[in-house]
Formats: structure tokens, sequence, C-alpha cells
């Protein structure tokens, strides 16, 4: 049907797709670790360098993976993993350069929420670049509120944390 194939959809993320998620995700943080200077030197773990098999380790420790796709191709991307009794954190939210401020990064958001909810939790837990002003807005502005911030050696920059009650 056409229309199925012309309007965005968000469906789990197979284990066969994980090098097609982690480019994605490298082309949407790409974008950020340019403006704030971080490189595979300094900041390693960013989701700028991931490869496939980072996020195959955490598909195997249970992490639920989401993709948006729009027109046949991936757009958009969300993994959920389970953090506590009545906690899950949204991790890797990502929407490829090209397909941003069309709404897609709200979607995949309601849906990593419904399925937080439809799983027992009480709480939707997020960490972000504090300094990223534009990226903690948009949290806040769809009902996360900051609750701390720290400092990891191992980081260039501040890490916030933000939690949704459900």
């Amino acid at each position: 049907m056409l229309w199925s194939v012309m309007m965005p959809f968000i469906r789990e993320i197979e284990l066969s797709e994980m090098e097609c998620c982690a480019e994605l995700i490298r082309n949407s943080f790409g974008t950020v670790a340019a403006e704030f200077g971080l490189t595979p030197q300094n900041c390693p773990s960013n989701g700028a360098f991931i490869d496939a098999t980072r996020l195959k380790a955490d598909w195997e420790k249970g992490a639920r993976m989401f993709g948006l796709f729009c027109h046949g191709e991936l757009a958009g991307f969300a993994q959920l993993v389970k953090k506590g009794a009545d906690a899950f954190s949204l991790e890797k939210l990502a929407v490829h350069p090209a397909y941003r401020h069309r709404g897609y990064g709200a979607h995949l958001l309601s849906r990593v929420r419904t399925e937080a909810v439809n799983a027992g939790a009480a709480k939707l837990l997020v960490g972000i670049m504090e300094e990223n002003s534009r990226l903690k807005a948009w949290y806040v502005g769809h009902g996360f509120r900051p609750t701390g911030t720290k400092r990891f050696e191992h980081l260039p920059f501040t890490v916030g944390f933000l939690e949704m009650d459900l």
C-alpha cells in the first residue's frame, strides 16, 4: 500500500539491522560532536563514534530498540533500557539530520514512553550533555525535568540528568 510506505512508522529493530542503526546514530550524533569538539580521542563512548558491536552488546543485555522509518529508510532510532523495578532509561535517541524538525524525535519519545508504561515503569530517565542547551530545552518541553548534573573524569562535558514521571 503506497500510503503506508509514505507515512513514517516505528517498529522494533531486529538484530540484523545493527549496522544500519549504528550508521544513523553516528550521522545524528556527529553534528553535535562537531559543534562541541568531541572526538574519538576525547569522547570515544559518544554516539558519534558508535559501532554495531556496541549496539549488539546492548541488545544482548536486554535493551529494546526502535526505528522510525520514512520512505522506506531508517530516519530515527531510540533505545529503551530497564534501570530498576520502576524506571527505564531512554538512550541514543537519534534523528538523521536530513529528517530533523519534522516531529520524528517526539514520535520516537512517545513510543518509548508507551513501551515503558506498558512494562510497568513509573519513571523515564535520560542523560544528556548539559552544555547542549537546545537539547535540554527539547527534553524539558516534552515533559522531562532536570534532576542534577555530574562531571565524569573521562568525559569532556557535564552530564545532565532528567526524568519524566509516567
